[in-house]
């Protein structure tokens, strides 16, 4: 049981130990929450006393180990306290790498033994993936340490906007309000909202991104490469769904891999492992009972605030977009392949694909880039496309195909960091 009182427009819990408050909030209705008494942590992020904390919008738990008080303004959609939770299960794991982490740290740079645990939570749509790299991240940082949080969830977009494959050192915690605050993010733009859209692509980018943190591990601070890599996936994991889940488990070369409430997918991943990756450890977990299933306007209009919040900031931290028109001749606007390979069972006997899958085609302006989203790339040339991250985004407002120009607004006023854009098929109904 747990004590539940009102007050005017707040209601006020007292959680006894491991117990978690619930919420889940619209946008249109203002909610907040604040820890009175005792100490609790809202996915790894511990509450300050005293202090009200905006959670509109958002899917929250406020989980306390010890117990306390807390009061909720305003009026969530849902709200009802948990008694069972798999956190303490969370907490073996979390506890289980940093035991790795010091043994890395001992073990010195250069030595074979001297990069923290690379972690993979994989699991279908809506099972609380993100949430559990949130916590093991928070959790780390608390610890001491500056894991590397990887989002290779090209449907929602974590780190940045959706179509991304990005990567992000956690110096702190996740801020509750405003998310991941990256100033520097290390981003590839894959365009697309499903992997399913261009394999081939999502897959090179995956090598590319892996590499590169590899390498920025072995000249890190022993005590950044000991920390690790913790990396979100997407919720596909049938068909090739699920050969692209193994591609991330090898590209990364990652050594624990967490399956999150997914019996079958436990079971294949051990079979399928044990040859490709042996020393590989893959641990079966619960999903939070906190964990709902979005249906497909709700995860549309989730992608459609995370550009918003992009290009405008959130309520706190609020941002100025500009808007300018640019002539096309200095742009060069590139999409990287020619549409989606067709699979060769549905194929004539003997014929081909011949969608290439990583050709670069320059496209003239055209009405079909009103509303899509472009990556600005740090290419200096065409042909570093492909190998290039992204510099950051703009939308495209206008397309005045008869004088060759592009209104486009970016989150900041000045020249563009680059001359090459790319385009995908993420869009965007923002004003």
């Amino acid at each position: 049981m747990v004590a539940q009182e009102a007050s005017n427009t707040n209601t006020y819990f007292n959680l006894t130990a491991r117990q978690e408050l619930r919420l889940e909030c619209s946008n249109g209705r203002p909610v907040s929450i604040r820890l009175e008494e005792g100490i609790a942590e809202v996915f790894g992020t511990e509450l300050n006393r005293g202090r009200a904390v905006s959670v509109t919008g958002q899917k929250v738990a406020v989980f306390t180990w010890v117990g306390c008080r807390v009061s909720v303004q305003g009026e969530p959609t849902v709200m009802y306290v948990a008694d069972e939770t798999p956190m303490a299960s969370y907490l073996n794991v979390h506890q289980t790498l940093d035991q790795r982490r010091e043994e890395a740290k001992r073990a010195g740079p250069g030595s074979a033994g001297s990069n923290g645990p690379v972690v993979v939570v994989v699991g279908p749509t809506d099972s609380g993936k993100s949430t559990l790299c949130r916590l093991l991240g928070n959790w780390a940082v608390r610890s001491g340490w500056q894991p590397t949080f990887v989002d290779l969830d090209v449907g929602q977009g974590t780190i940045t906007v959706p179509g991304c494959l990005s990567a992000v050192p956690l110096e702190q915690p996740v801020d509750i309000e405003e998310g991941f605050i990256a100033d520097l993010p290390l981003v590839f733009f894959f365009g697309h909202s499903s992997p399913g859209d261009n394999p081939a692509l999502f897959k090179s980018l995956a090598d590319k991104l892996a590499a590169l943190l590899q390498r920025r591990a072995a000249a890190a601070d022993p005590r950044v490469a000991a920390s690790g890599l913790i990396i979100n996936t997407f919720g596909w994991v049938d068909g090739l769904g699920y050969e692209l889940q193994k591609h991330i488990i090898q590209a990364f070369q990652c050594d624990v891999v967490l399956v999150v409430e997914q019996d079958r997918l436990y079971a294949t991943l051990q079979q399928d492992l044990k040859v490709t990756c042996p020393r590989t450890n893959i641990l079966k977990l619960a999903k939070s009972g906190g964990a709902v299933k979005r249906e497909g306007d709700e995860r549309r209009g989730a992608r459609e605030q995370r550009i918003r919040e992009y290009f405008y900031g959130t309520a706190r931290t609020p941002l100025q977009p500009a808007t300018q028109t640019i002539r096309a001749t200095d742009l060069a606007v590139y999409r990287i392949g020619t549409g989606p390979r067709a699979p060769s069972t549905t194929l004539p006997v003997g014929s081909a694909s011949l969608a290439d899958p990583l050709r670069l085609q320059n496209l003239p302006p055209s009405l079909e880039q009103l509303q899509c989203l472009l990556a600005v790339s740090h290419a200096a040339t065409p042909d570093q496309i492909l190998n290039a991250n992204v510099a950051g985004f703009v939308l495209v407002k206008d397309v005045d195909t008869a004088r060759g120009t592009l209104t486009i607004t970016a989150p900041a006023p000045g020249p563009l960091p680059g001359r090459y854009l790319i385009m995908g098929s993420v869009r965007s109904s923002m004003e």
